[in-house]
């Protein structure tokens, strides 16, 4: 038995009078690791919008596909 058990089992019944069943909450830990997950979340989305403003990309049209006619006569889109 570790002692972090040992300490539970111990407090428990103390907390037996004022704990609510209905009424169970994350608490400082899951406020805390929300926090940490949406700093990480808008530091990603930081990043990504600075690599995607130094991307340069002109689509050139396809010279082959627009020279070529269909079979039936028409132009491929």
């Amino acid at each position: 038995m570790s002692a972090t058990q040992a300490a539970l089992t111990q407090l428990l019944p103390l907390a037996g009078d004022t704990f609510d069943k209905n009424k169970v909450t994350p608490g400082l830990l899951g406020f805390l690791v929300f926090a940490a997950l949406a700093v990480g979340v808008w530091a990603l989305m930081k990043s990504m919008n600075r690599h995607m403003g130094r991307v340069n990309f002109e689509e050139a049209p396809d010279p082959a596909a627009s020279a070529a006619p269909a079979a039936d006569g028409t132009r491929a889109p």
